[in-house]
């Protein structure tokens, strides 16, 4: 399996042999579209005491995607996501991508933060797109000590999700004003040449390809 990126001015998911997770979950009409755009924003949270409380994200989906998910939900097909038909379309996203861990992942000082499934998953019908947000809370007490690591990433290289500016991965909250921030973009094309030997090790002991995608996977470092 090639992992691929495009570079575009829009976040992308780019599908490789389908959309995990979502894809998977709904009728073959959806499935037959092999690239989804999606303009994509990320939030992580922090109380005053230096705990991570919250991480919220929010995906747009392209017009060609988001008619696709409309004819597949439309059940009284009047042309239009109504509130039932939306209800629907979150219920089978937040049951498709639990197995993913909503692709978002976060490590501090290089240990996994475990995150509880979204109570709420809302999905909304703006303007011809599809429009998914939802939140996270850590499963335990987590303080923010050392160097904490955001990614949003499908482990399994079925999806490519990368972020067009720097500002669509945020932190909120007094909790961060005493930490210092970076995104990193990492190469992949570079990474690949550096770690051929290391990375077909990789995928032949892991054909899921988690370790790839923790590699080229855009990310926020945030040290406190």
């Amino acid at each position: 399996m090639i992992f691929l990126r495009t570079c575009t001015s829009k976040a992308n998911l780019l599908l490789i042999f389908g959309l995990a997770g979502y894809v998977a979950a709904v009728p073959s009409p959806a499935a037959a579209h092999p690239h989804i755009f999606v303009d994509a924003k990320f939030e992580a949270v922090a109380d005053a005491d230096g705990n991570l409380v919250e991480v919220r994200d929010v995906w747009h989906f392209d017009e060609v995607f988001s008619s696709s998910v409309l004819l597949d939900f439309d059940k009284n097909a009047n042309l239009k996501l109504e509130p039932a038909e939306l209800d629907a379309v979150a219920k089978t996203v937040r049951g498709s991508l639990a197995q993913y861990n909503y692709y978002t992942n976060i490590t501090i000082n290089g240990k996994p933060v475990a995150l509880a499934k979204p109570e709420v998953f809302h999905a909304a019908y703006e303007d011809g797109s599809l429009i998914l947000s939802f939140s996270q809370r850590p499963a335990q007490k987590t303080a923010l000590k050392g160097l904490v690591v955001f990614g949003v990433y499908d482990p399994t290289l079925y999806t490519a999700l990368d972020f067009a500016k720097d500002s669509d991965l945020k932190t909120s909250g007094e909790g961060f004003g005493r930490c210092k921030r970076k995104v990193v973009r990492p190469d992949s094309k570079e990474i690949l040449a550096e770690n051929q030997a290391m990375l077909t090790s990789l995928f032949f002991n892991d054909p899921s390809g988690t370790s790839y995608s923790q590699l080229v996977a855009t990310r926020l470092e945030v040290r406190c």
